[in-house]
């Protein structure tokens, strides 16, 4: 088994509340977009501020109480990396001022990423690999949304998020992980890497180098495949809903997940939600609401929480943690 046993985030300075977002967008009230997507604020990155900036400031929290030399992997989660190439992760290394002896790798994943990541840093675990785990998600999403995009631009934020995994006794929880790509184009940016001879969708308003998000068919995906992940995650763990203490799913938005809750009937009060303050965060929405649990004293030893990520890609995955 393996534990958590740090979490900390950071979020940009700037923010961008839904009163701006009326100013821009009178045909849009303040009350229309918190009542919408259940958010009231969400933090953007400066125009020189990037995933590593961000990811640096995460972990320096984590090194506030933990030795930054018993870290011996790096794992990176990000779609708005610092270069093409180097791996962010290497140079996260350097201006962290760990080991050189430790391993460093980006992934590419998007909202599924915490989880992924938990089950990349389980397989070194088990593998003798390594003891103890960086895993960072950290995004700005927010850069790659157009201006007058005001439906992207009222649901993500930036954030970045750190947290260090290690080996623990006890239960060994199962990952339940999925893939479709015949999604892609549905939530996707088609320029900027180097594909050339992509074709423009006749729906997307805005630049190719914009996000482009097709909302209908995201919900839809969600709806159709995250229900089933969650009985599947509980099924291959020997577990019931009974037996969990709170399921934290990807703080996609408040109506999806309002609608998610009632479809898998999981009780509210097991259910948590918390983005009104920061938006979609993309990968680092799940450790940003487990952070926030632990600090307001949600989270005991011993409870058990089922966390699930799903989005662009498609991809999705789900698996159990003990607190």
């Amino acid at each position: 088994m393996m534990k958590i046993s740090k979490i900390e985030y950071y979020l940009p300075q700037q923010v961008l509340t839904n009163d701006d977002l009326e100013k821009q967008f009178p045909e849009w009230s303040s009350e229309r977009i918190q009542e919408k997507v259940g958010i009231s604020q969400r933090h953007i990155s400066s125009d020189n501020e990037t995933v590593l900036d961000m990811a640096v400031q995460s972990s320096e929290k984590i090194f506030e109480s933990y030795d930054r030399n018993q870290v011996d992997f790096i794992l990176f989660c990000t779609q708005s990396p610092e270069y093409f190439l180097p791996t962010t992760a290497c140079i996260l290394q350097d201006r962290l001022g760990l080991r050189k002896n430790i391993g460093a790798i980006d992934f590419n994943l998007g909202c599924s990423g915490f989880v992924y990541g938990l089950a990349f840093a389980k397989g070194l675990i088990s593998a003798g690999i390594a003891k103890s785990i960086l895993l960072v998600t950290s995004e700005t999403y927010t850069k790659h949304i157009h201006p007058d995009d005001k439906g992207n631009r009222s649901i993500f934020g930036d954030a970045s998020a750190s947290a260090i995994i290690e080996k623990a006794e006890g239960n060994d929880y199962q990952f339940c992980l999925g893939t479709d790509g015949s999604g892609a184009e549905n939530l996707i940016v088609k320029k900027g890497a180097f594909k050339k001879d992509f074709e423009l969708n006749p729906e997307h308003e805005f630049s190719p180098e914009n996000i482009y998000m097709n909302g209908p068919e995201i919900f839809n995906f969600t709806i159709e495949n995250i229900p089933g992940l969650v009985k599947e995650t509980l099924e291959v763990n020997g577990m019931t809903m009974d037996d969990i203490d709170y399921f934290v799913f990807h703080q996609a938005n408040s109506f999806m997940l309002n609608y998610l809750r009632k479809k898998t009937k999981i009780p509210a009060e097991k259910f948590y939600i918390d983005m009104e303050k920061t938006g979609n965060t993309v990968s680092a929405t799940i450790p940003i609401a487990l952070k926030n649990m632990m600090e307001k004293g949600m989270l005991k030893e011993g409870d058990k929480v089922l966390m699930a990520g799903f989005g662009v890609g498609y991809s999705w995955g789900a698996t159990i943690m003990e607190i």
